[in-house]
């Protein structure tokens, strides 16, 4: 029997400052807050897969990378994206793109909590 990998199960953001990374997808982008989960991260009620922002892992050093997160594409869905681009828009977040026509949706980019560059595409 060969052993395979199902797919992603868990995604962290891992940031210094785990209040204002927790308030930012919170109030800018209405994630809800999961039940319990550990002291070093807020993990958010997301479906099908689980997100938090959590603290930084004990090899990591957040202050020696140009850009937390180069390389790697984190989507995120919702049922709106122009509604949503605009709420971002009016809300002073950093870098917000033009709203663009993918196979996916319309989708945007912007900068969120600590430099990390994400992407919200609709259904």
């Amino acid at each position: 029997m060969t052993v395979t990998v199902d797919g992603p199960d868990f995604i962290a953001l891992q940031v210094k400052d785990v209040p204002a990374a927790a308030a930012f997808f919170e109030e800018r982008l209405g994630l809800r807050r999961a039940e319990g989960g550990p002291a070093h991260a807020v993990v958010f009620a997301t479906s099908p897969i689980p997100f938090a922002v959590r603290e930084p892992l004990p090899d990591v050093d957040l202050d020696d990378a140009a850009r937390p997160g180069l390389g790697v594409a984190l989507w995120l869905r919702t049922s709106d994206a122009p509604a949503l681009r605009e709420r971002l828009v009016a809300a002073g977040t950093e870098d917000v793109s033009p709203l663009i026509t993918t196979p996916f949706g319309p989708a945007f980019s912007f900068t969120g909590p600590e430099g990390y560059r994400l992407t919200v595409h609709g259904h």
